[in-house]
């Protein structure tokens, strides 16, 4: 290798692997509370599926981290 390659590792396909396997599985579960969820007032509604729709990315820069590095923090 030349100097300021790095060497693949293993996490990059298995973390892009598990990170599309994780956001189906919490796809399919917002999409089981559908049902209840548009029972609710439109205006109840709303802020439900806003945070529905951007709290799977609270762990995500973590997990990112860990893909490039190996490590959590």
């Amino acid at each position: 290798m030349k100097p300021g390659e790095t060497k693949p590792t293993w996490r990059k396909p298995v973390g892009i692997l598990a990170l599309f396997i994780a956001l189906l599985v919490y796809a399919v579960i917002v999409a089981g509370l559908s049902t209840p969820i548009g029972r609710l007032p439109v205006l109840v509604q709303t802020p439900i599926y806003i945070v529905l729709g951007t709290i799977w990315l609270l762990p995500l820069r973590r997990y990112l981290i860990w893909m490039e590095t190996g490590r959590w923090r």
